[in-house]
């Protein structure tokens, strides 16, 4: 008999403690959008990024007795705890999700892209999302059932992008990790996933110093809200990944379907 796992219920908007989510790298793009939606659904929410002008500029706009502001790098351990062990003090103790959204990209030929910015790639993305998780786990042990670890994926996850060669590596790490922990604590009640998404129209794409051949071929043509509503379904879901826009969903089964035969697609999507 197949085992049946608890889960939450398809919709929740009221704003008990379990109605909580703490979001890294709320300060702009997919964060901002993300506390926006959440709040709008009654939830309460918590925050962090590096800058306090930042988050206190958006505890201003949405109103702090729904948003908790917090000043953290996803770098520092400690600090992500400290922002975590606080925010879920005021629910009770609990939280309902937790969103590693926090993340640096780098575009280039590997041979152009620094070192330092090859170690911050790893330093924010692959650790950042670890501490994250390990910060947010004794809070959502408390709250479950029906909790739920979010992290940011990319399409670059599906097969080595090329011109973001370490950044699609540390999104290949958080497959990897959220696969693996799905199945670890699910039987606890915690859901663990993966937000897959090509190109978003965000700061981070737009201000890029050096952009990918791949921007012009396949254009960028998610925006910030499509990837918040997508995390707001996979807080109420039970999925491992979930793939935001027909392009996401296309390099998942060209993948699936031509495996490394995909690489001369890749190839001239770049240029190469």
């Amino acid at each position: 008999v197949p085992r049946r796992y608890p889960h939450r219920a398809c919709c929740m908007t009221s704003p008990t403690a379990s109605a909580s989510i703490f979001i890294t790298g709320v300060g702009g793009g997919i964060g901002t959008a993300t506390a926006r939606l959440f709040i709008s659904k009654s939830w309460r929410v918590g925050g962090c990024d590096l800058s306090m002008a930042v988050v206190e500029s958006l505890a201003d706009a949405v109103g702090r007795e729904r948003f908790t502001p917090y000043v953290a790098d996803v770098r520092d351990r400690a600090a992500v705890a400290r922002a975590m062990d606080d925010f879920a003090a005021r629910c009770d103790g609990k939280l309902g999700a937790v969103f590693a959204n926090a993340g640096v990209l780098f575009m280039a030929p590997d041979a152009q892209v620094s070192p330092a910015q090859k170690d911050l790639q790893v330093d924010v993305n692959v650790k950042g999302v670890m501490h994250t998780f390990d910060a947010a786990l004794p809070h959502l042990r408390r709250a479950a059932p029906g909790t739920h670890m979010i992290a940011m994926a990319s399409t670059s996850a599906e097969y080595g992008s090329p011109h973001h060669a370490v950044y699609s590596a540390t999104k290949f790490f958080v497959r990897g990790y959220t696969e693996a922990l799905n199945i670890e604590y699910r039987p606890q009640g915690i859901n663990v996933c993966g937000i897959y998404v090509a190109y978003v129209d965000t700061g981070m794409v737009r201000n890029a110093q050096w952009k990918a051949a791949s921007i012009e071929t396949m254009g960028v043509k998610a925006r910030a809200d499509d990837v918040a509503a997508m995390v707001w379904r996979a807080a109420h879901g039970r999925r491992a990944h979930w793939r935001v826009g027909l392009d996401a969903k296309f390099s998942h089964y060209a993948v699936r379907l031509f495996g490394s035969w995909v690489a001369p697609i890749y190839a001239r999507m770049m240029r190469i």
